[in-house]
């Protein structure tokens, strides 16, 4: 008889406005809006592939999870005997459903709970259990600004194991979150600090917490001159694809253009051609012609792709090209995520994830580039 309890609760709608360009999942207009998009659900699948990962060690440890999409599902998928506990209304999830199994776990004595989902699922059972039992999240959401997630469902497998046969150490992790209703009203990005979770931690394994870019004029001056340095070089016959960030914003501000703030926009022949496209808007206009991205990685946690740009899919990384991904990063954001430290991506396809790790040129000013390793 296993002695260890895992607790497993699946958020099934976290992610699902990544790929069509909402940029979260808070709220129930929102999500409304993300299914008439078509938007599918990514959080299953996410939890799918951590519970695959898990199957090895079935033999220690006890599953309890939430009834149907929020655990169920996917532990019956994987043949993993599950404990089922509470009461959801299938199809129709919520914010309070999620802090219930958060609440019911705690009360059971799981050793672990582990979640799938985004920076809003973290807030929901940070504001139940604190730090009173060990938490650990499957990244699937959008934005994923806390430092409470492994650096893909895979690693959160093993980090899972590794700390129920007591050979990880824990340590205290920050629940961060955008108001996504202050940013969609005002198109202003709000961060905020909700609270904190107790959370397995081996470093190649989770991800650090987001860092803002500086406002230094030392900064400013390195955006400017990459962003010189691109839009020179800019050729007539191809799409820029603009992925979010601040680095990325500077060659739209070159341009003379507003860029979206947390979205994808597209240029050509140096003019905005569309702004805060989704992934299917952005297949469509991109099949048949020449194009690159522009991307740059999220400063402290080293992330190109995966994280805030789930627009950018792995269709539409096939229909570029590996090559012809320009990776952009200032001085102080390579120092950021740390020398020596790879840049990450965590596309959701094993092979996509391959073929974009290894040593990759990253443009550091104006003429000036380094070599960098990315890892999946």
């Amino acid at each position: 008889m296993p002695n260890k309890k895992l607790g497993l609760i699946v958020n099934p709608i976290a992610g699902l406005g990544g790929k069509v360009g909402l940029k979260g999942t808070d709220g129930e207009a929102i999500i409304k809006r993300a299914i008439k998009l078509r938007a599918t659900a990514v959080s299953p699948t996410r939890a799918l592939e951590a519970l695959r990962t898990l199957t090895y060690a079935r033999n220690e440890f006890e599953l309890v999870t939430y009834p149907f999409e929020m655990g169920q599902d996917v532990a019956e998928k994987c043949c993993l005997n599950s404990k089922i506990i509470g009461s959801i209304v299938k199809g129709k999830t919520t914010a309070t459903d999620t802090k219930n199994a958060a609440r019911d776990m705690m009360k059971l004595g799981v050793d672990l709970i582990l979640f799938s989902g985004g920076d809003g699922t973290a807030r929901d059972i940070c504001e139940v259990i604190g730090g009173e039992v060990p938490v650990l999240g499957i990244p699937a959401g959008v934005k994923m600004h806390s430092a409470v997630f492994a650096i893909n469902p895979k690693k959160a497998a093993e980090l899972a194991i590794s700390f129920l046969r007591g050979e990880a150490s824990l340590r205290e992790a920050e629940v961060m979150d955008i108001d996504e209703d202050a940013f969609r009203k005002k198109n202003k990005v709000v961060a905020r600090l909700y609270g904190y979770l107790q959370v397995p931690y081996e470093k190649s394994l989770v991800q650090p917490i987001k860092i803002g870019s500086s406002t230094t004029m030392d900064e400013k001056s390195n955006q400017e001159a990459i962003a010189e340095y691109i839009v020179e070089r800019m050729e007539d016959d191809c799409y820029y694809i603009l992925c979010p960030g601040t680095t990325v914003k500077a060659i739209a501000d070159k341009l003379g253009f507003k860029k979206t703030l947390l979205g994808v926009d597209i240029v050509k022949k140096r003019r905005m051609i569309v702004m805060d496209v989704n992934e299917e808007k952005l297949l469509k206009l991109i099949e048949g012609e020449k194009a690159k991205i522009v991307v740059s990685p999220i400063g402290g946690q080293g992330f190109i792709f995966g994280r805030g740009n789930q627009q950018i899919s792995p269709q539409v990384i096939k229909k570029v090209g590996i090559d012809n991904i320009i990776i952009l990063a200032t001085e102080n954001k390579l120092h950021s995520i740390g020398p020596g430290k790879p840049l990450l991506v965590d596309t959701g396809d094993d092979e996509i994830n391959k073929q974009l790790s290894g040593y990759k040129r990253v443009v550091t000013g104006y003429n000036k580039e380094v070599i960098w390793k990315v890892s999946a």
